[in-house]
């Protein structure tokens, strides 16, 4: 990298902890914490409802926010943007909201097993409530999505078909203007999980052809409890509202009530408008900053260097495809004999945050044929000297716990 881009990330001044979980959770920049404290103190008020300075300052800073993240996905409008806890949340609105009012008994769910759980469960409550069937695309071997499985799956009887933009197990970027093609041939809304694709790679909904685009701040640098949901506005304009009470009304009587435009339609109550401005100067730090030309180039390059070092220790088995350039800075790996659990423990001890468990991705342990893996995912602040702690450490872990 040409920039020590480390510098602006306040956790990592002198401190020598690796920070693999990337996937999980971004760390933030100086730029994103100092968004959120001018927010803090100099206009912090509700959005919308005052017509004070400050209020009237929140809102725009709200609303600013909501135009960046439009540009950053390629929206067409700043309204199809709604704001949301996170792409959790996302998701379940689009099931709530579209999915229970659309689909019927009979109908077809479309997704992949390599689903993360948020994009299963909601559509397991739909199916259980309308009578639809969900039905899987299995990948290949290293993840890969094929056009005869596509095409065999995605028939006239699927009314959503739904994917994850990238893996967070296996780190494969998913054909999702393919799918979303054979997705709008047969009539089906496409709904795209972009939790692991926004902090990594350039996204625009409109080329992607993404009905509805979920994503979260927290995974690219920006705060918790925030996120987005992208939407087609004829689309939005056609659901009942996910939540109900303050802020999404236009009128409200004893027996009924009319509801806000599109978005506040679908944003009730006291809004996180200072998670927002956060999540805004990550962006912005992001695209202005960073650039994804240097984010892909670093991680493609870490990823190299790590998926080389482990192929060196016999006892590791990497899951997922052979080529960095399919991993999204991804690395998912068991170590023969060794629970993940004690891997992550032990590498813990030598400072290294990596991530074990099911990842909240059940169907696709099972279909991987193990109980749970460790993953070291990265990113761009990360070096080639944590890579290389990495994986001397992990080819000590078996000796470590006794063998």
């Amino acid at each position: 990298m040409s920039k020590d881009f480390r510098k602006d990330f306040p956790i990592f001044e002198g401190n020598n902890t690796i920070y693999f979980d990337n996937a999980a959770t971004t760390q933030r920049p100086r730029q994103v914490i100092e968004a959120m404290k001018n927010f803090n103190d100099t206009c912090n008020a509700n959005p919308l409802r005052g017509l004070y300075a400050w209020s009237v300052q929140a809102t725009d800073a709200y609303e600013n926010a909501r135009h960046t993240a439009a540009e950053f996905i390629g929206a067409d409008k700043d309204c199809e943007v709604i704001f949301t806890r996170n792409t959790t949340e996302s998701l379940n609105l689009v099931a709530y909201s579209y999915g229970l009012s659309h689909l019927h008994e009979g109908d077809e769910i479309v997704l992949t097993v390599m689903e993360h759980h948020s994009n299963i469960l909601p559509w397991q409550m739909v199916c259980a409530r309308t009578g639809a069937k969900l039905v899987y695309m299995e990948p290949e071997k290293d993840g890969t999505l094929t056009d005869a499985e596509i095409e065999s799956k995605i028939t006239d009887r699927a009314k959503i078909v739904t994917v994850g933009h990238v893996s967070n197990v296996l780190g494969i970027t998913n054909p999702v203007k393919k799918i979303g093609e054979a997705a709008h041939r047969h009539g089906a809304v496409f709904v795209v999980d972009g939790a692991q694709s926004t902090p990594h790679i350039p996204v625009n909904v409109q080329e992607i052809g993404a009905d509805f685009y979920a994503f979260s701040g927290h995974k690219l640098l920006g705060p918790m409890g925030i996120g987005g949901l992208y939407g087609r506005k004829e689309l939005l304009e056609d659901m009942p509202p996910f939540l109900t009470g303050g802020e999404m009304i236009e009128y409200v009587t004893r027996e009924s009530a009319t509801f806000a435009e599109v978005p506040e339609k679908f944003e009730a109550g006291t809004v996180n408008a200072m998670g927002a401005v956060g999540m805004e100067a990550a962006m912005n730090y992001i695209r202005d900053e960073v650039g994804f030309d240097t984010i892909e180039k670093q991680e493609l390059a870490l990823t190299t260097r790590m998926l080389d070092g482990l192929s060196k220790i016999p006892e590791v088995t990497v899951y997922g495809s052979r080529d960095p350039a399919k991993h999204c800075g991804i690395v998912t790996f068991n170590i023969e004999g060794c629970h993940p659990h004690d891997v992550a423990s032990v590498l813990d001890t030598e400072h290294i945050c990596v991530r074990a468990g099911h990842h909240c991705a059940q169907p696709l342990m099972k279909w991987l044929g193990v109980g749970a893996t460790a993953r070291a995912s990265l990113y761009f602040y990360n070096t080639e000297e944590e890579v290389d702690r990495f994986v001397a450490a992990v080819g000590k872990v078996r000796t470590w716990l006794g063998y």
